[in-house]
Order: structure tokens, then C-alpha cells, then sequence
């Protein structure tokens, strides 16, 4: 159920795990960034859920859309539930697709912190960190009603032999 804002009324309970989203069908819609800034950012996501309920499919999560940005351009995309469909902006997630979750309370400009733990956890792990996706889970319109506004960050990672290696080596340095 979505709420009258478009906020997720429900929201995984993700804070501080690694999920495999592998085989995950998705709706991924692209829209256009300017440096790293979404462009029209309210259209591209109604025009998203009435494709997706013109196309009678089930999200497992509605109203969370995860944000990908880029320099010029980036992505939306909605976890839907197992269903099959011809549509041009479903797909199923590559695998493995592995990625660390934190839950954030506050807006975008005090995430940069736990963005950056974030990444350190991941690289001192061994694993490579990939691409960043951002869901809004609350707005300044039912933030407040909700415990305050709060972004789902999720950074895409990837297991790297030789970053590995080379922790490896330096632990065996630091050690003599």
C-alpha cells in the first residue's frame, strides 16, 4: 500500500545488511540527470507507477523507488513482485547482485558520513563498491507524522580477488 504522498506505507527491514537481489524483477526506468541531479525527477516517477498499473504488475515494496544517478543520466526502478512480462522496462537483476543497506534519518545532506562508512566497510571486506541507489522512504509531507525523514541507502558491491589479495598482504605487513 502506498500512502496519499507517494511515500511507502511498508519498507524492508534492511538497516545494515547485505541482500542478494539477484533474479529480482525489476522496473527500471531511465531519467535524465545533470550532474548528478534528477530532471523532472516527480513526472518520471508517476509516469513510472502508471506503467506499472497499466501493466498490471505487483510491486513488492509500493511507492519505494530506488534512485540511481549519474552525470547525465540515471535510473528508477521498482522491485516487483515474480511475474513475467513482455514490457521494454522489465528486467530481472543480474547475479549476484549484492548490496549493503543503511537506514538514514535525516535529509540528504547528512547522509555523507554514513555513505563513506559505508564504503570503507565494504572495501576493508575485500569487495569492490559499485554504483549508490537512494529510496526516500519519507517526504517533508508525512515525515514529520513518521519519526522525521529517512533515506534507504543501498551501495551496490562486488567481490574483488585481488582487493583482497592485497588487504591480505598489508595485514601480514602490518603484523611483522
Amino acid at each position: 500500500m502506498m500512502l496519499s504522498c507517494g511515500c511507502p506505507e511498508h519498507f524492508p527491514d534492511w538497516d545494515g545488511k547485505d541482500i542478494d537481489l539477484g533474479g529480482q524483477f525489476v522496473h527500471a526506468l531511465p531519467i535524465p540527470t545533470l550532474m548528478h541531479m534528477p530532471l523532472a525527477y516527480e513526472i518520471y516517477v508517476k509516469r513510472q507507477q502508471q506503467a506499472i498499473v497499466h501493466l498490471q504488475l505487483q510491486e513488492q515494496w509500493p511507492g519505494m523507488v530506488l534512485v540511481r544517478t549519474g552525470f547525465f543520466r540515471g535510473s528508477i526502478t521498482r522491485l516487483l513482485e515474480n511475474t513475467r512480462s513482455p514490457a521494454r522496462h522489465v528486467h530481472v537483476l543480474p547475479r549476484p547482485f549484492w548490496v549493503r543497506a543503511a537506514l538514514h534519518s535525516g535529509n540528504l545532506s547528512t547522509g555523507r558520513k554514513l555513505v563513506q562508512r559505508m564504503q570503507m566497510d565494504i572495501v576493508d571486506a575485500g569487495r569492490r563498491p559499485k554504483e549508490l541507489y537512494l529510496s526516500y522512504l519519507t517526504c517533508p509531507h508525512c515525515g514529520g507524522q513518521r519519526g522525521g525523514e529517512k533515506i534507504l541507502l543501498l551501495r551496490r558491491w562486488e567481490d574483488s580477488a585481488l582487493l583482497k589479495k592485497r588487504l591480505a598482504g598489508n595485514k601480514r605487513a602490518n603484523a611483522e
